[in-house]
């Protein structure tokens, strides 16, 4: 049986590894804005052929897959209000979700980055922007966590 989320002891680290070998190997920010830019914009132009960004993007949405199904199949317990209010089949929560990542991609790269950009490569880079940034969010999630709580 597959654990349904890694320790973070090994997901810390491995994490960290990752964007010090993008900075190593590409010379590049460890992002997933920058993959689905990647993907959009070449696909777009009519180009299947994309950079490490993009095959970045591809991995992570090919590695979920497989994990999924050989775990058994989609599981969408743990997503607080959603799974416990929403009803439907796994197939309609995952096109919920799906939906909601596409506009959280829009949204990143309208703003210019994302979260795990500035969090990861950013904050590593000791760039003060990616540092203001990064506090921003977790104040913001941290104040939001507490008004939903209140409200619920």
């Amino acid at each position: 049986m597959l654990h349904s989320q890694l320790a973070w002891y090994i997901a810390g680290p491995a994490l960290g590894l990752c964007v010090v070998a993008c900075r190593a190997l590409f010379n590049g920010r460890l992002g997933v804005t920058g993959g689905y830019s990647e993907v959009v914009g070449r696909l777009r132009a009519g180009h299947a052929v994309f950079d490490w960004r993009g095959w970045l993007l591809i991995g992570v949405l090919l590695g979920g897959t497989v994990f999924a199904l050989v775990a058994g199949g989609p599981d969408f317990h743990g997503y607080g209000w959603l799974t416990a209010d929403l009803h439907g089949s796994p197939i309609a929560i995952g096109m919920i979700l799906l939906g909601a990542g596409v506009l959280i991609g829009f949204g990143a790269k309208l703003a210019g980055g994302c979260t795990s950009g500035n969090g990861l490569s950013g904050t590593s880079a000791l760039s003060p922007a990616a540092l203001v940034a990064t506090a921003t969010f977790f104040v913001t999630a941290i104040v939001v966590s507490f008004v939903v709580k209140a409200v619920v």
